[in-house]
């Protein structure tokens, strides 16, 4: 049995395996010491559950913003391998957009990367559109 809910703040560590599968290069301390920070900007993050096991996460942000208004935003969706290509991204997606509905949103937004082929697939799938570019400017490495 699958299910979604909140991760609390005082567990959000426990979602550092599997953003490393996102990235590894960053270390756990840079982790651990951003998703503090982001927790106290309002960042939440669902967790996907097969039983008591920690399977699948997204970020989620609400934010509104004049072209849109309320909107909810996940990020950094990962499921473990093991447990793809069996609807469990769809279920998290809907579990998403309920939250987002239950929170006033209006809407989804989301990045995905250009060179991720299958995501960008998955989303245009979800009814996303592409409304523009993601640009990024680093001040220091």
């Amino acid at each position: 049995m699958i299910t979604f809910s909140i991760i609390s703040a005082e567990s959000i560590f426990s979602i550092v395996p599997l953003l490393q599968q996102l990235n590894s290069s960053i270390s756990e301390e840079t982790m651990k010491l951003r998703l503090n920070e982001m927790i106290s900007q309002g960042y939440e993050c669902v967790g996907v559950f097969k039983k008591e096991t920690l399977i699948g996460i997204s970020g989620l942000w609400i934010r509104t913003q004049y072209y849109v208004g309320k909107h909810i935003e996940p990020d950094n969706i990962v499921l473990h391998p093991d447990y793809r290509d069996q609807k469990i991204g769809r279920q998290l997606m809907q579990w998403i957009y309920n939250y987002g509905v239950s929170k006033g949103c209006v809407a989804s937004e989301l990045n995905c990367y250009v060179q991720n082929e299958r995501g960008n697939g998955f989303w245009k799938s979800e009814g996303y559109e592409i409304i523009g570019h993601h640009y990024q400017k680093k001040f220091k490495d």
